[in-house]
């Protein structure tokens, strides 16, 4: 078979690597197939390539598909090479030097959901890299009336609607545009768009008619040709860079990975470097692998060995000693360098990502190093410990490690888009391992921050129900039921929580002189555990005699012991109410007169 992708691109200028974003059915998978398909339809058999992993889409076949959009005269660089797994998350936080794999990104939405957290997710990840996006306001032909036009412009189409159906649409679009801006971003349709660098495209499209497609693929070839030129300068006949998109069980070839080339050039022999735990790959190109053309990933099995690919491109490599290679992390041909500086190279980019982690903290599973990297500042920016972060799928040693911790609330296990192996879940429910798994960042924070608080409300809630409450209480005159054994007395509840079983006692001078234990508490003739302030109950108290040890008018108080106080004047205060937070403060303001530091 003869090389393969040799004259993609025409001097040193590499195809841009177009990425596709959004929520889960706002129609990422079916915009990329309409992209493939109306480029196969409009231009020669075979003029569309298909990668591991992408679709390439040269200049001519966009000019053919945009037609009067696109002048192919007006551009120089090669064409479109989309990343083809919208529907495995991950793609959006791969890496390459610096930064994100994609140059540019497109930003699905379906026109009637709006925003929903994987477009938040995304438009988060987007802004954290710094890539170019446009937003393909997507399913417009679901508007009610919509007359389509197949594949047509969408300003033409737009115009041939109705008035009403076009007022509904701009009221969809300009809600849309009104929750970019709530997200940070300067949006319009892309037509009234006068710069791009300070403000957002948007597209409207159809998926389904092909409708909006030919200004799609035109405005991302006018960003790029324009903002992007520079960025796609590359030494074609160096020594090939690339990113791994995937690790894969191959059968006939074990081990490979799945790469999207994005500098210089590979070929079959090679030796390169790949990323990998605990250190780089060194390995030789046993074997470079590429489908057969226009066939679909997904579901072709066969593959074509070429000789050399070069970027952009996307590619199987084959190669002994794959199976610690991490997705997300580079891969390097080593060319006449000395393969210790091209190693070091490597160590260094993966440095980039290191994971700061702690004695203590939680343990982290991500599918790709460039969404570890995602998750792990979405972590520490909410302040969460992280004890180790690695990439991969959630094994039983991650559960071991896991119940490593001193705190329970570090028991727990968070992966973002990876599997949990049976043995993992199996272990992780007998050693009481939470483990939460999501393919949405913010979605994993926010449920381990919902886990934290549950778990400290039971802490508190515990604590509450062991410890000595603050409350003062008066005897309300004509109210004594029984003198003694035990004085059944009517109170009134000043401040506080009067709890049974509570010891309590008169304040004479700056101490307490304990008078009796409160054993039963009755409100309108049923028996109660606690009451609170304003409330008249009546209460037995075991030990005095009332008119002797006590009398009626008297204010008692809960005798708190110093170790309750302290607790609750230090670690609960904000958990009392205002009253009891006015109790406790009164009581040690008396306890501290005879002793300063007391409950400190």
């Amino acid at each position: 078979m003869p090389d393969a992708d040799t004259t993609d691109d025409p001097g040193d200028l590499r195809t841009p690597i177009v990425a596709v974003l959004g929520h889960v059915d706002h129609g990422k998978t079916s915009l990329l197939d309409k992209i493939r398909g109306s480029a196969v339809i409009e231009g020669e058999a075979g003029a569309i390539t298909q990668h591991i992993g992408a679709t390439a889409v040269p200049l001519d076949t966009v000019s053919e598909v945009a037609g009067s959009l696109v002048d192919p005269t007006e551009f120089d660089l090669p064409g479109l090479l989309f990343i083809d797994t919208p529907g495995h998350h991950s793609f959006s936080t791969l890496r390459s030097r610096g930064g994100a794999l994609a140059d540019i990104a497109i930003l699905v939405v379906d026109v009637n959901d709006g925003f929903q957290p994987q477009t938040e997710e995304a438009i988060r990840i987007l802004k954290d890299t710094g890539t170019p996006f446009v937003v393909a306001a997507n399913k417009i032909d679901t508007t009610p009336g919509w007359n389509p036009n197949p594949d047509a412009p969408v300003q033409g189409t737009y115009d041939d609607q109705s008035d009403r159906v076009r007022s509904d649409l701009d009221d969809a679009l300009y809600e849309l545009i009104g929750e970019m801006s709530d997200a940070g971003f300067s949006s319009d349709l892309y037509w009234r768009v006068q710069n791009f660098q300070k403000n957002v495209g948007v597209i409207p499209v159809s998926a389904e008619t092909g409708e909006g497609v030919p200004d799609l693929l035109t405005v991302l070839m006018g960003l790029a040709q324009r903002y992007m030129k520079s960025e796609m300068e590359v030494t074609i006949d160096g020594p090939g860079a690339g990113t791994v998109l995937e690790v894969k069980d191959e059968q006939g070839f074990g081990t490979t990975v799945d790469v999207i080339l994005y500098d210089g050039t590979i070929r079959s022999g090679d030796t390169v470097v790949v990323g990998a735990q605990p250190e780089p790959i060194v390995t030789d190109v046993r074997a470079l692998l590429k489908p057969g053309d226009l066939a679909e990933m997904r579901t072709e099995k066969r593959f074509g060995n070429v000789d050399r690919m070069q970027a952009a491109a996307g590619l199987k490599v084959a190669a002994p000693d794959l199976d610690d290679a991490m997705a997300g992390a580079p891969i390097r041909v080593v060319g006449d360098r000395d393969v210790a500086d091209v190693v070091t190279e490597v160590e260094a980019e993966l440095a980039e990502v290191a994971v700061e982690t702690g004695e203590e903290g939680i343990v982290v599973k991500a599918d790709t190093l460039g969404s570890l990297e995602a998750l792990v500042s979405a972590l520490e920016e909410a302040e969460i410990p992280v004890m180790s972060a690695e990439v991969g799928d959630v094994a039983p040693r991650d559960v071991a490690m896991a119940t490593t911790v001193d705190s329970e609330k570090h028991r727990v296990l968070l992966g973002f888009n990876v599997d949990v192996l049976p043995a993992a879940a199996e272990n992780a429910e007998r050693e009481s391992v939470r483990v939460f798994n999501s393919d949405v960042i913010y979605q994993l924070v926010e449920d381990y921050e919902a886990f934290v608080d549950a778990q400290e409300r039971e802490q508190k809630e515990a604590v509450f129900d062991n410890i000595v409450r603050p409350a003062r209480f008066r005897i309300l005159k004509d109210h004594v039921f029984c003198q003694n054994d035990p004085a059944v007395v009517g109170v009134e509840v000043v401040s506080g929580t009067l709890k049974r079983n509570t010891p309590v006692g008169g304040i004479e001078g700056n101490d307490l002189d304990r008078a009796g234990i409160v054993k039963g508490i009755q409100d309108q003739g049923e028996d109660v555990d606690e009451a609170r302030a304003g409330n008249r109950v009546s209460v037995s108290i075991d030990g005095p005699t009332v008119g002797r040890d006590i009398k009626e008018g008297d204010e008692l108080w809960v005798d708190l012991p110093e170790k309750h106080a302290k607790v609750l004047d230090q670690e609960l205060t904000s958990d009392l109410p205002a009253d009891e937070r006015e109790a406790l403060k009164s009581y040690l303001d008396i306890m501290r007169k005879r002793d300063p530091f007391w409950g400190k």
